[in-house]
């Protein structure tokens, strides 16, 4: 029997706050989504289970609590929508968020109209809430399965766009639901007035955020925690003012205050996102343990076999149809597409606004179509996640478009240095550290760090040597950079094994083992001959990584083979060009009429984002 509320509801909401915590944890533990613990545990607690939370456990609050949840919800989707990043993503992302999503949201509603016969406003209301996949089921993804930048960029701005839209569309059909509204002319009015009163509500809370974050004065000794709890307070205006103003506008209001604030340059914006995270991972837990309480085992057991068979649509049919149509004539190869279309786990958004919804359908008496988004939601949900976020790493593997790590042993400044630069252009880097206190300076610093002794053959395989491009020891230690080199090369192979000499009468036991170095000493030197010699060349040098760059690679693109360098030419980016060429062991700087051969090393100069893009057209595999 659930607690109903009352004496039972400070127990009941401090269960749940440390459910999530605890749920957390265990998702960086494992390296999977969060939702999986949440649902597992909404499960358990659940009136099927337990019976501890069920539907009456918050009394009449419980509608008010998730709508401000799913407030919070979206606003920090929407304040990491940046528009930078929207156009660094490849143009098949804007194929993903159109296109794909109508593919999504009309496939789906037709399967579940017809599967599970259901009336066609409530097939639109759970396909619109289908189309989102969502940064928070994704990004836990990418970060066990480091896949090459252009699939990462597609799938986190897919999930974050999708968030924010799917979230307003399915807020508007809903309110078209209750109205009674179903002709496309007043739908389209009602979309307008909802997003209309959204964005200019929105609008006026961002403004007066940003005016008070910029000009007015916090307190010098708590600006920062005045700052956070100002956006927060902001957002739930932002909500229940549009609210108020118009029903089920507050989605569209703290979307729109959500990306004008992401998009500003604000004071303390670190501080606001990870003040927001943390938000976020409270009120998660109240949604997926408020969707599991309006959940019955009976409701999943009425969808079945077809319940079933709309999630396999959805997750085997739809998405990689709609995936393989968006990356028509774009740079992914065949294993990436495949990848993005096994990989589209549906989480926060559904779960979120549908729990609202179904609170809102069952105020209204239609209890059935309540039991239905809900059941139906959460079958596709667990489906996608556990099947699709459990599995990713295997399916990468399988298809094989996991990039070739490089593994850096040695995370102090000289490992992080490298680390840093090698990241700015897309490498897979993975650093290697024995020393606890470095290992949490590396890892509050961003970067991939595994925690073991990098002359340890066993921890050197469990961080990645056996998928490792190149191996660098970058340590203080010759003796250690030497057996790490050592080991790398007789156990390993992999393409290049770099060393770090600290001592300079130690190059030559490293250059007798085959491995290349770098003295401190002698680099050091060099270089203060060059800037003597020439200055303006050491002076762009010095920009490498930041606004220039240096690559090379190996022409693998058809396109390119026999092709002279004078065609070549014009199909690379401005602000780049080929300067050396590699054939048979030789160097040569091409003239005009030099032909490019399969197997040519070019090495490409320009600016950071001109020669990356250059690579990947020389290199599509890369």
């Amino acid at each position: 029997m659930a607690a109903a509320g009352g004496g039972y509801l400070l127990p009941i909401v401090a269960a749940i706050i440390g459910i999530g915590v605890i749920a957390q944890i265990l998702a960086d533990r494992f390296q999977v989504p969060s939702v999986v613990f949440l649902i597992a545990a909404g499960v358990l607690l659940g009136p099927e289970m337990l019976g501890v939370v069920g539907p009456d456990s918050f009394g009449n609050a419980l509608g008010a609590i998730v709508g401000l949840s799913v407030a919070i919800i979206v606003f920090e989707g929407a304040f990491h929508l940046r528009v930078e990043k929207l156009r660094e993503a490849p143009a098949a992302t804007l194929k993903l968020v159109t296109l794909g999503a109508a593919i999504a949201l009309v496939g789906t509603t037709v399967a579940v109209h017809f599967l599970l016969v259901a009336p066609w406003d409530i097939s639109f209301l759970i396909g619109s809430l289908l189309v989102a996949t969502g940064p928070t089921v994704v990004t836990p993804i990418l970060e066990v399965v480091p896949t090459r930048d252009r699939v990462a960029a597609a799938l986190e701005t897919e999930g974050i766009v999708n968030d924010v839209t799917a979230a307003i569309l399915a807020v508007v059909i809903f309110t078209a639901i209750n109205i009674g509204i179903d002709d496309p002319l007043p739908l389209l009015t009602l979309f307008a007035e909802r997003l209309g009163v959204g964005i200019l509500v929105g609008g006026v809370v961002a403004g007066l955020l940003i005016y008070g974050l910029r000009y007015v004065d916090l307190s010098p000794g708590n600006a920062p925690r005045n700052a956070r709890l100002l956006v927060l307070a902001g957002a739930l205006v932002a909500y229940g003012a549009a609210d108020t103003i118009a029903t089920e506008a507050g989605v569209a209001a703290v979307a729109t205050a959500g990306i004008l604030l992401g998009n500003t340059d604000i004071p303390y914006e670190e501080e606001i996102s990870a003040f927001k995270g943390d938000v976020t991972l409270v009120v998660l837990s109240f949604v997926f343990i408020a969707l599991a309480a309006l959940l019955r085992f009976d409701i999943l057991a009425a969808l079945g076999l077809r319940g079933l068979l709309v999630a396999v649509i959805v997750a085997l049919v739809l998405r990689p149809l709609l995936v393989f149509i968006s990356a028509t004539g774009d740079r992914f190869t065949t294993g990436e597409k495949w990848f993005m279309s096994l990989v589209g786990p549906r989480g926060i958004i559904p779960a979120s606004v549908a729990t609202l919804f179904a609170i809102g359908l069952r105020d209204a008496g239609r209890t059935a179509a309540a039991d239905l988004l809900v059941g139906t939601v959460f079958l596709v949900i667990f489906v996608t996640v556990v099947f699709e976020g459990g599995f990713a790493r295997q399916i990468a593997e399988k298809l094989d478009i996991i990039p070739m790590r490089v593994l850096v042993i040695g995370g102090g400044t000289v490992g992080r240095s490298l680390a840093q630069r090698l990241e700015s252009r897309g490498e897979n880097v993975v650093l290697i550290e024995a020393n606890q206190e470095i290992v949490e300076t590396a890892r509050n610093a961003g970067f991939t760090v595994h925690h073991g002794d990098g002359t340890d053959t066993e921890v050197l395989q469990s961080a990645g040597a056996e998928n490792a491009r190149i191996v660098v020891g970058a340590t203080g230690d010759d003796d250690v950079n030497l057996l790490v080199a050592q080991l790398s090369s007789s156990k390993f192979d992999p393409e290049a094994v770099i060393a770090r000499v600290n001592n300079p009468d130690n190059a030559e036991a490293f250059e007798e083992l085959g491995v290349r170095t770098i003295s401190a000493t002698r680099a050091t030197a060099e270089a203060l001959d060059n800037y003597i010699e020439r200055p303006s060349m050491m002076e762009w040098m010095g920009e490498v990584g930041h606004t220039g760059d240096i690559q090379e690679a190996e022409v693998t693109a058809e396109s390119l083979i026999g092709r002279s360098i004078q065609e070549i030419g014009p199909k690379l980016p401005d602000d780049c060009l080929i300067a050396l060429i590699q054939r048979d062991g030789e160097t040569r700087v091409p003239h005009a009429e030099f032909t490019i051969e399969r197997g040519d090393r070019v090495t490409i100069i320009g600016g950071r984002e001109e020669v990356r893009e250059a690579i990947e057209l020389v290199n599509p595999d890369r």
